[in-house]
């Protein structure tokens, strides 16, 4: 197994100065360089390990969307309060991972990680067995703790394991797994729900987290550190309004994507009257606009400019989105507003993250894990906006809702490229 010990080891000892800061580049030096760390391959075990475990934790994060309705229907609730699960996952998920990532900075990332696992375990099996909405809501809470604790720092540890030059194929690797969630896994637990039920979708959850906890603690090694984020790099993050308005978009434009996304199966139901199979096979096409939504974002980021791209993405959303508020639309129509949709959501994080960078190299970590967090604080405002919507309007208003928050993402990017430029 490479050292990977050597390799964070180097990474701390940057902080360092001096007489301290030689001895502890001395030995893990030598280390990194006998294993050649501009390569991946060495690693690709323990990526595909991270991104496997990142597959589960997608499921349970998300997966409560493709049983929304199953499960509405079994618990006697309307689509907004069946949707609030959502919210209740998002909110905890923003408030819970900086802080919790920050208070575990002094343990072993595999500790950690396992931990975390060990959470979405328990929330998923809480959920199945939840007698009652406030226990149901209790669990998402937990499965958010475990969430926000996981794909951050097993994040920093695909990252911190290669040098530089192969650190986006090392990420491309752990985040294939939340990719492929979108792809197959949540389609996967809307069909079983819709077939014997919402409960043992959600104890599928909880059992495949277990394997995935022992693959972790078999997987990486004892005793990795990594520097964390600490609370006073956020309130650095929070006096710099420029950094504020630029985090900003990413809130409104998630917003924008949720309040369809979270209420897609009631809306999908209503209108097209789509049932199992239906449902299934509309959130697989939306997951397989995940791929090359990733790879269109990074390629118009590079070609055009970040704000460019990023004002594209949005202006294009004012298109598909108002026309999930015309249907019924004959099936090819549908297919190509829910694939057109699904690449200008997924297409967003690349530029976005860049543009973060762009701002402040020195606190690129507390950025991207700032904007982590609003991503799912997003989730909870467009859950939120969703459920008020159906219940004043009805599923035919979230499309244009939707459109309408895009309009405030783009008015905020404006102002935020504004403030750079001035």
């Amino acid at each position: 197994m490479p050292d990977y010990g050597g390799r964070i080891a180097v990474q701390q000892a940057a902080g360092l100065s001096g007489r301290a800061r030689a001895l502890a580049l001395a030995k893990p030096a030598r280390a990194v360089l006998d294993t050649g760390m501009t390569s991946i391959r060495p690693h690709i075990p323990l990526l595909a390990a991270l991104a496997a475990a990142n597959f589960v934790v997608g499921v349970g994060a998300f997966g409560v969307v493709g049983i929304l309705e199953p499960l509405a229907a079994d618990l006697g609730l309307g689509p907004g309060r069946a949707g609030a699960l959502m919210t209740t996952f998002a909110i905890a998920y923003a408030v819970l991972s900086p802080v919790l990532v920050s208070l575990t900075g002094a343990f072993g990332r595999r500790r950690v990680m396992a931990a975390g696992l060990v959470a979405i375990a328990a929330g998923s099996l809480m959920a199945a067995l939840a007698p009652s909405e406030a226990v149901l809501h209790l669990a998402r809470i937990v499965q958010a703790a475990g969430a926000g604790v996981f794909t951050p720092v097993a994040t920093a540890v695909g990252a911190g394991l290669v040098a530089p030059a192969a650190r986006g194929r090392a990420l491309g690797i752990v985040f294939m797994g939340m990719t492929l969630a979108q792809v197959a896994g949540i389609p996967a637990a809307s069909y079983l729900a819709y077939s014997v039920g919402w409960r043992p979708a959600l104890f599928a959850v909880a059992i495949a987290a277990l394997p995935m906890i022992w693959l972790v603690w078999r997987m990486v090694p004892r005793g990795l550190a990594f520097q964390v984020v600490q609370l006073a790099d956020l309130a650095r993050v929070a006096r710099d309004w420029r950094l504020v308005l630029a985090l900003a978009f990413t809130v409104a434009y998630m917003s924008a994507a949720y309040v369809l996304y979270t209420y897609l199966a009631p809306l999908l139901s209503q209108t097209m009257g789509f049932g199992r199979d239906g449902v299934a096979l509309a959130l697989l096409i939306y997951g397989f606009g995940a791929v090359p939504g990733s790879i269109l974002g990074g390629w118009l980021g590079d070609r055009v400019g970040a704000v460019r791209a990023l004002a594209g993405l949005a202006a294009l959303q004012l298109v598909f989105m108002p026309a999930l508020s015309a249907l019924p639309l004959p099936l090819p129509l549908l297919g190509i507003a829910l694939f057109g949709w699904s690449i200008c959501g997924w297409s967003f994080l690349p530029p976005q993250q860049a543009r973060l960078i762009a701002l402040a190299p020195p606190l690129a970590p507390v950025l991207i894990s700032l904007n982590a967090a609003g991503i799912y604080l997003g989730a909870a405002i467009g859950s939120a906006v969703g459920g008020v919507v159906i219940a004043q309007v009805g599923v035919g208003g979230l499309g244009l809702a939707a459109a309408g928050m895009v309009a405030v993402a783009l008015g905020i990017l404006a102002l935020s490229a504004r403030q750079v430029r001035g």
